[in-house]
């Protein structure tokens, strides 16, 4: 059996055929051009490096493979600058690719188009990749105009100085040189420090170069605290003015109200410039007193460290003070809830409201009740201490107790004496004599007539002839003590001679210090001590007592 190979046709070296020459040189040719492009590009080709797009305002000479740098280092290159469709139709699309040594980089990423040196020529995109806090951008995000900025251009600023902007520096110039040397009239002069009266502003200016060591050193100390107390103070404050001028960058409408806002803000001090005027005036003096206040205030720092530092044990207390002061408030909430203190307070409210109308009531009742109390101190009870001169029946004893002493004869005269009989008796017979009352019973008028053995001897008090006058609307305290002793006797039959009532058989009561006088006999006044048996009460308790002594002691 014969191998594979015998049985394949062998073909002689002169009759075979390979690829054409020329074709072969031409594929390693183009082999060898590729690896040489790719050795001296250093790219892979049909691919793209990290891509960043930015909106500018105006790109300047930005051109294709212009550098990208960051701290003078290239980083990458610009790929293309197309219109921006977006915004006003007058900015730049600008896209750059960045090298791996210049990411990452943040959202919050800046970039100024600055320009080369002379020998250079063009421009370049001087990118700052943002905080390392902010969040980073990916392949093909675009940053926002509000983070790009292109430098101003000579030609810009010719045309910012036309020819009526130049008039008006022109102006200004010529103003400022005149205020510089005008001389000041006498008008001009009133009011004006006397160091700078008839002066120039030119040589005022030069006069306060004397004063510039001691402003300057102010400055010094100022701008020494300007540096903060601690490290970095300074770089912090510069970093968060920073902050908040990229955030007011952010919104370009709301920075321009505030430009706006701010204009309207100054116009409105400039039409107050007198007042403003007024107020710098007496700045410095309210600078004095501000100093002198804040040497105070410092001087009671120890004072309020000493007093933070004893209140310190007190605040670390206050967790454990709360924690127990929890159970005492639940069970104050239960003790004010509806079924303890809230109920009761509901079922009370009915009694507050009359509580309420009672003491509205008193009132009214506590004035009428005050003046009853002051007519029985300063009428009733000195009435009844005095003592009525009645003849040979003078009884020498204050009048009030006669009233008892008739009482006591009544409550007895229905009781029995002895086996005779009662103890008072009344005789009832007729005699020769006739006595009458005067008219009684309404209009009509009657009288009562009756007899007796022995003729009346006359009447007592004197009949006036009419009743007196009644006045309702007179208070009590303030009226005269009736005299009781100045009662007059009439004749038998009710008119007559009137005589003077009988003289007392006794010696008269001496009067005590603080009675109130009579016509006739002294009357004892009420004493206002602060004893209790001083008191109204007790004294007219005393004296219904018909039996006690003199003295006050039964």
């Amino acid at each position: 059996m014969s191998s594979d190979s015998d049985k394949r046709k062998r073909i002689l070296r002169k009759d075979r055929h390979g690829m054409n020459p020329l074709t072969v040189g031409l594929l390693v040719l183009g082999v060898c051009a590729i690896v040489v492009y790719a050795g001296f590009s250093k790219h892979v080709p049909f691919t793209h490096g990290f891509r960043v797009k930015a909106v500018f305002v105006n790109a300047n000479n930005i051109r294709p493979n212009s550098p990208v740098r960051i701290a003078g280092v290239n980083i990458g290159k610009v790929k293309k600058v197309t219109a921006y469709k977006g915004g006003d139709g007058n900015m730049s699309l600008v896209t750059m690719e960045i090298d791996k040594a210049g990411l990452p980089i943040h959202k919050d990423a800046t970039l100024k188009v600055r320009p080369r040196i002379f020998l250079e020529g063009n421009e370049f995109v001087d990118l700052s990749p943002g905080t390392p806090s902010a969040p980073t951008i990916d392949d093909g995000d675009t940053l926002p105009a509000t983070q790009t900025a292109a430098p101003v251009q000579f030609d810009q600023i010719l045309t910012a100085l036309q020819s009526d902007t130049r008039e008006d520096l022109k102006r200004l110039l010529e103003g400022y040189g005149t205020a510089l040397t005008y001389e000041p009239t006498a008008a001009d002069d009133v009011g004006q420090d006397p160091a700078v009266k008839g002066k120039s502003a030119a040589q005022s200016l030069n006069r306060s170069i004397d004063y510039a060591p001691g402003a300057l050193k102010n400055v010094a100390i100022v701008n020494n605290a300007f540096l903060g107390l601690q490290r970095h103070d300074l770089s912090g404050l510069v970093l968060n003015a920073g902050k908040v001028t990229k955030a007011l960058s952010s919104n370009e409408q709301s920075l321009k109200d505030v430009v706006t806002n701010f204009n309207t803000t100054l116009g409105a001090l400039a039409a107050e410039q007198s007042n403003l005027k007024q107020t710098i005036a007496l700045l410095g003096p309210t600078l004095q007193h501000t100093d002198s206040a804040l040497t105070h205030l410092n001087a009671s720092f120890p004072n309020t460290r000493a007093f933070a530092k004893e209140i310190l044990p007190g605040v670390k207390e206050t967790p454990a003070t709360i924690d127990a002061a929890l159970p005492w408030i639940a069970q104050a909430r239960k003790l004010v809830s509806p079924a303890e203190l809230g109920g009761l307070t509901r079922e009370l409210k009915p009694t507050t409201v009359d509580l309420a109308k009672l003491v509205n009531g008193s009132l009214t009742a506590l004035p009428q009740a005050d003046l009853v109390a002051q007519c029985v101190t300063h009428t009733i009870l000195p009435t009844g201490d005095v003592k009525i001169a009645d003849g040979q029946f003078t009884s020498n004893e204050e009048n009030y107790k006669e009233f008892w002493y008739s009482m006591v004869g009544l409550a007895g005269e229905a009781q029995n004496f002895d086996g005779n009989g009662h103890y008072v008796r009344f005789a009832v017979g007729g005699g020769d004599q006739t006595i009458s009352t005067g008219k009684y019973g309404g209009n009509a008028g009657s009288k009562l007539y009756g007899r007796v053995n022995d003729p009346p001897l006359g009447t007592r008090p004197a009949y006036p002839g009419k009743r007196p006058p009644y006045n309702n609307t007179a208070r009590c305290k303030d009226q005269r003590l009736p005299d009781l002793n100045g009662a007059k006797t009439g004749g038998a039959d009710g008119g007559g001679t009137v005589t003077p009532a009988p003289a007392a058989t006794t010696p008269a009561v001496s009067t005590p210090v603080g009675t109130i006088p009579s016509t006739t006999t002294p009357l004892p006044a009420l004493a206002a001590g602060s004893s209790s048996k001083d008191s109204l009460t007790a004294q007219l308790v005393d004296r219904l007592n018909p039996f006690r002594a003199s003295g006050g002691k039964p």
